[in-house]
């Protein structure tokens, strides 16, 4: 497998506009992403990552072969928990079942714990997204519990699931 993450770059546009133009990644993600999703979103979206403060915003693609197939964000939280971060991803859907996902997951969090000073990333995948969770399970992520009737999506109550991962003290 040759999954690697890697910082964006502008010609991935037309990729990430490929993968984002398919409602079953819509459906897993937040909403204030548009639909359809077009290169030029793709463009605003990479552009924005770039310029992010690069001490709050860690942003990637996931690639097979330098070629953009996701993407994977740590993002830091603020005051009391700065030390802690959220993490959000998705795949394209050719690439699902492969093994991919768990592996960027895994790069970005050996590269978070190994550059920076959060000791705790954490996630929370829609509780119905079976496949988002097991990701972050074979990630070594544990499951802290079951946030209920926490988000509204495509019109339903829906729970989320808390997932962390903890730097290993050494």
């Amino acid at each position: 497998m040759n999954c690697k993450i890697r910082e964006w770059r502008i010609e991935d546009s037309t990729n990430l506009a490929k993968m984002l133009n398919n409602i079953k990644i819509m459906d897993n993600l937040r909403d204030g992403l548009p639909y359809p999703y077009t290169e030029k979103d793709a463009k605003e979206f990479i552009n924005s990552m770039l310029s992010a403060d690069k001490t709050k915003t860690y942003a990637f693609a996931i690639t097979v072969d330098d070629v953009a197939i996701g993407s994977i964000g740590v993002f830091r939280c603020e005051n009391i928990h700065s030390r802690t971060a959220e993490m959000g991803y998705y795949i394209g859907e050719p690439y699902w079942g492969k093994g991919y996902c768990t592996s960027a997951v895994r790069q970005v969090c050996e590269y978070i714990f190994g550059n920076t000073d959060i000791i705790r990333i954490f996630a929370e995948p829609f509780a119905y997204n079976t496949a988002s969770c097991r990701v972050l399970e074979k990630a070594g992520f544990k499951f802290e519990g079951t946030l209920h009737s926490n988000a509204v999506k495509n019109g339903e109550i829906i729970d989320m699931n808390m997932y962390a991962l903890i730097k290993q003290q050494t």
